[in-house]
């Protein structure tokens, strides 16, 4: 099933990118591999209800039920053991992947208050952009009157590109609003 947005991908970015760097291949252009959605809940080793909560939030805003993450090692002076549940992710792939791109751009980003543009300067050095939300509620999906607390979440966007200088010209072009 291909979204719209796949379909703007392949008709408009991929030749501008061919013609900005000169590709031989068309398996060389960069695309979108997956999105990850990332929720960690410090509060949850006191209150699990919390991690039911931003789970269940994360499941409406991505439409994909999440995984519970667990404690990778034990830190005593945050009373937290090996194992201990501790936030929730997403990976979105394809038409789910490209859905939740378009909603984020289109929709999210510019109901952030006081929004002037997200930072370049967020890449890893390999193609990939992370990115921070300080609160979920700016999603459609949540309802206002029915959040107990605002949580924010981590969402990083995976491409195929070789250089930061590439993965930045096609999520520009995906229509990200960078900050000039």
């Amino acid at each position: 099933m291909k979204t719209a947005y796949m379909e703007h991908y392949e008709k408009e970015i991929r030749p501008a990118l061919v013609r900005k760097f000169k590709y031989k291949n068309v398996m060389q252009v960069p695309k979108l591999t997956k999105i990850v959605v990332n929720v960690g809940l410090g509060e949850a080793i006191q209150n699990i209800k919390a991690l039911d909560a931003a789970s269940s939030d994360v499941a409406l805003i991505t439409g994909q039920k999440p995984v519970i993450t667990k404690a990778s090692k034990s830190i005593a002076s945050f009373k937290l053991r090996k194992g201990m549940p501790i936030g929730c992710m997403v990976t979105l792939r394809r038409a789910r992947m490209y859905e939740f791109y378009q909603k984020l751009v289109t929709i999210v980003l510019p109901r952030v208050r006081d929004f002037k543009g997200i930072s370049p300067k967020s890449f890893d050095g390999r193609g990939n952009y992370t990115m921070g939300l300080k609160e979920q509620i700016i999603f459609p999906e949540i309802e206002y009157d029915k959040v107990d607390r605002a949580r924010g979440m981590n969402i990083t966007i995976a491409t195929t590109a070789e250089t930061d200088e590439e993965a930045f010209e096609l999520l520009k072009l995906m229509g990200m609003p960078f900050r000039s």
